[in-house]
């Protein structure tokens, strides 16, 4: 069984594979009307299941449209329909699911439920993204560099804010892929212990983002985060805001990116993301690329 859980329990040349198989991808679509389907249709006659138990824009959209560009069919069940972990058991659910269709994405709240689905899951498991990774999005990102700047490998990238699940995932691909990652941000807000050896931390954002490659940002405040929690996190972080003062300190070729949704003015200025360092366009049409490689590899398609 071929799951993407997450990028440091795939191997490195599997990496590869899908951030070529993406690009390629994209190239074969160019021109087209963005409702065609593509030339080839691997996934023609699957059935893709998409479980959101957290609100999503990004990840709902691009699975869908990729799927379908491929030939396959998708349904798109949110928590409230199917009560995961509560009644059922997520172990039955997984069975269950597994007699109707040929691939899982899920996009939840504790990674324990994710493992639990492709434990039981007699058919591939997708990330969509957990409190504690988002591969996908991560995969979008090494994708965009590469398209703009060739290969990530050896290169240095900054991430400013707040260690949170997203930049776990850029930890991991730091380790499978070879680059260097830095983080900045305050000592509260530091990345999950598990990633600590593959990655430096620099308290100074000016100092940390010297020579950097690539400088990276998320947003200060989830949607489910409390006012209090909000106001906390705007005081610990607004010194590595990303704006013109910290990207002079990045090479003049230095590339920005942001997963969004963003709040402008807050994380970063408007300036910097409508700036000549963003490609954070880019990078949101790339989790449809990069999400439609991963589903093939999960297929063997």
């Amino acid at each position: 069984m071929t799951h993407f859980l997450d990028i440091h329990r795939t191997d490195p040349a599997d990496l590869r594979r899908i951030l070529d198989c993406g690009r390629a991808m994209k190239d074969g679509r160019a021109g087209r009307p963005r409702g065609a389907p593509d030339d080839a249709q691997p996934l023609a006659g699957a059935m893709v299941a998409l479980i959101f138990e957290k609100p999503s824009t990004r990840t709902r959209v691009s699975f869908d449209v990729g799927a379908r560009q491929m030939g396959g069919q998708t349904m798109v069940l949110s928590g409230a329909d199917m009560q995961l972990g509560h009644g059922e058991t997520i172990a039955d659910t997984a069975r269950v699911l597994s007699r109707y269709v040929d691939l899982i994405m899920i996009r939840t709240f504790e990674e324990a439920t994710l493992l639990e689905m492709a434990d039981y899951a007699e058919v591939p498991v997708i990330n969509g993204l957990t409190n504690r990774s988002h591969p996908c999005q991560i995969m979008a990102d090494v994708m965009t560099y590469e398209e703009h700047r060739g290969p990530i490998k050896g290169r240095k990238a900054v991430w400013s804010g707040d260690g949170n699940n997203v930049f776990a995932s850029f930890a991991h691909a730091a380790k499978q892929l070879d680059f260097d990652l830095v983080f900045t941000g305050p000592e509260p807000l530091d990345p999950d212990p598990a990633v600590r050896d593959w990655i430096t931390i620099e308290r100074d954002p000016l100092k940390a983002v010297e020579g950097a490659d690539l400088v990276v940002t998320d947003t200060w405040v989830s949607m489910h985060d409390p006012q209090s929690a909000k106001e906390r996190r705007h005081n610990q972080l607004r010194g590595y805001q990303v704006n013109a003062r910290l990207m002079e300190r990045a090479k003049p070729d230095a590339l920005f990116m942001h997963c969004l949704p963003a709040h402008r003015e807050d994380e970063v200025t408007s300036e910097i993301m409508d700036g000549p360092h963003s490609v954070i366009w880019d990078e949101a049409e790339n989790r449809l690329h990069a999400q439609k490689a991963i589903m093939r590899h999960c297929l063997g398609v």
